[in-house]
């Protein structure tokens, strides 16, 4: 049994306004704890059920709240429709300050603003080995509970940074190159890359914001041969990282 004042707490994380206030976010479903309990992140509280406490008993040892609770109980709290194993609250992880990295790559989204698809391209992100993601400000939250679910965990291994992107760029390092997706960009599959400038993936509706777009120094495209007008930001994003990691 859940108490009416967790409940209500819990239940407030699922409002941007209220993560921020508590710095706390909420993770649901086995997969997503499991990852979440065996990473860094600071765990507040952790609702789980029978069945899970007993798979899983090796995690549950840690300096946090502990509740043993029922399926519905989980399904009362969190936003999941169906969740019969567990539930946690963790802290934020703090931002930092980030240094360009030499010889590496940059991976930028300008207002990528769908849970779901910065939720997938986390995930992109963490299976190609990149560790930071920097994204416009009026991009999605990181922790919204959509985004946390769709990583299926590579939230704990990726790290936000929320920045001016206009500024951000403009601070690069020189001769830094700076990929674009974008409709008019070169054929990627021509081009020999490597895996080092920055890539910009833009906005689902309407790509690359016109001032960012004058920072960047080859636009790339996707070659496309059916009818479909465009290609969903996450699978783009997928395609060309696989382009600038091919050779290694």
């Amino acid at each position: 049994m859940i108490s009416k004042g967790l409940l209500k707490y819990i239940r407030s994380l699922q409002i941007k306004k209220y993560r921020l206030l508590h710095q706390a976010f909420t993770v649901e479903g086995e997969k997503s704890v499991v990852e979440l309990l065996q990473s860094g992140f600071e765990v507040e509280t952790v609702l789980v059920t029978e069945s899970f406490q007993q798979k899983h008993t090796h995690l549950l040892q840690k300096g946090f709240t502990l509740h043993i609770v029922t399926a519905e109980d989980l399904a009362k709290a969190g936003s999941m429709e169906s969740n019969n194993a567990a539930l946690a609250v963790a802290k934020m992880r703090p931002s930092h300050a980030y240094s360009w990295p030499e010889n590496d790559l940059v991976l930028a989204l300008d207002e990528v603003r769908d849970p779901g698809n910065l939720g997938t391209i986390i995930r992109i992100a963490d299976w190609y080995g990149l560790k930071d993601i920097f994204l416009s400000e009026n991009s999605a939250d990181f922790y919204n509970q959509k985004v946390i679910a769709a990583t299926m965990g590579s939230f704990t291994r990726i790290t936000p940074h929320y920045v001016d992107l206009l500024q951000f760029l403009e601070k690069r390092p020189q001769n830094t190159q700076v990929y674009g997706a974008a409709l008019q960009g070169e054929n990627v599959h021509r081009l020999s890359l490597l895996p080092q400038g920055v890539l910009i993936m833009g906005n689902e509706a309407h790509g690359i914001r016109q001032e960012i777009m004058e920072l960047v120094t080859k636009p790339v495209h996707i070659p496309g041969r059916g009818g479909a007008e465009s290609l969903n930001v996450g699978t783009a994003t997928a395609i060309l990282l696989d382009n600038f990691y091919r050779s290694l």
